[in-house]
């Protein structure tokens, strides 16, 4: 039997008296992108941070592998393989692109008794890994963060992430505040990175942007999960009311084929 990469079983989280998450269960496995979508104030942050060992769950299970596991701190989650994206790719605007992309895990070389920043090995690596998403604009390592587009920002912090051996690629809102170009960019990245197998967890409350790209979906209203379907079950004007309350929650069908204004919007960014 084939595990899930990622599983939260029933999953709460309380801080005080004040409840944030209401009994999540979610999978996502290799090669899928799922989808999680809500608007401010659903509870995305607090399960972000959950699965990225940030906070621990009030009660519930997290698997990995079908393994139960616990993270103590965020570290632990990286050190399994989960790695978070942030909006603008948490970057570090006067550092070169070599220089953050090994920012901790620096490559040197030895003069002598000393060990320098082998400057020429980072650069090579990142500017490789930028381009194997397709992101060929970027040949030059010594160029500094603050001159990328925000298109360009997340391509580098995903490509780093996979690079460092990423199994489960958590991004934040990676398309909020971008151009459509520069959307469109990173949603061919989200897909090149499910190709190589590595299961994708898309925050978002752009919805046109999640059906173009989303294999499984998930809707979050005030910390507890709204609908859960996967690709085709639900059209783009259902899932818009679902994530604003859902004022037809009881009258969605559970088997509706996918409206042309669905397949329109996901060809357009695909």
């Amino acid at each position: 039997m084939v595990h899930p990469v990622l599983e939260l079983k029933n999953v709460n989280k309380s801080f005080g008296p004040i409840d944030v998450l209401h009994d999540i269960s979610l999978s996502v496995k290799a090669g899928e992108v799922l989808c999680l979508l809500g608007d401010n104030g659903a509870g995305k942050s607090t399960l972000i941070k959950t699965l990225a060992g940030v906070h621990k769950p009030s009660s519930g299970t997290i698997k990995m592998d079908g393994e139960t596991i616990t993270f103590d701190k965020p570290k632990d989650a990286a050190d399994r393989g989960i790695a978070t994206v942030h909006q603008f790719g948490g970057t570090f605007p006067l550092m070169s692109i070599g220089r953050s992309f090994f920012v901790g895990v620096e490559p040197v070389k030895k003069f002598g008794p000393f060990k320098v920043f082998d400057r020429k090995t980072a650069n090579e690596t990142a500017v490789k890994a930028v381009q194997s998403f397709g992101i060929t604009r970027i040949d030059d390592g010594d160029r500094l963060i603050g001159g990328l587009s925000g298109g360009e920002r997340q391509a580098l912090a995903i490509a780093r992430a996979v690079h460092f051996g990423a199994r489960v690629l958590i991004l934040d809102e990676p398309t909020a505040a971008l151009g459509v170009k520069q959307a469109s960019h990173v949603l061919r990245i989200v897909m090149e990175a499910k190709k190589r197998g590595i299961a994708v967890i898309f925050i978002t409350h752009q919805v046109t942007h999640a059906m173009a790209v989303g294999d499984h979906f998930a809707v979050l209203i005030r910390g507890a999960l709204a609908a859960n379907f996967m690709r085709g079950e639900r059209s783009r004007e259902e899932i818009t009311d679902l994530m604003a309350g859902g004022e037809a929650l009881a009258d969605l069908d559970d088997h509706m084929e996918p409206s042309s204004n669905q397949s329109a919007a996901a060809a357009s960014l695909a």
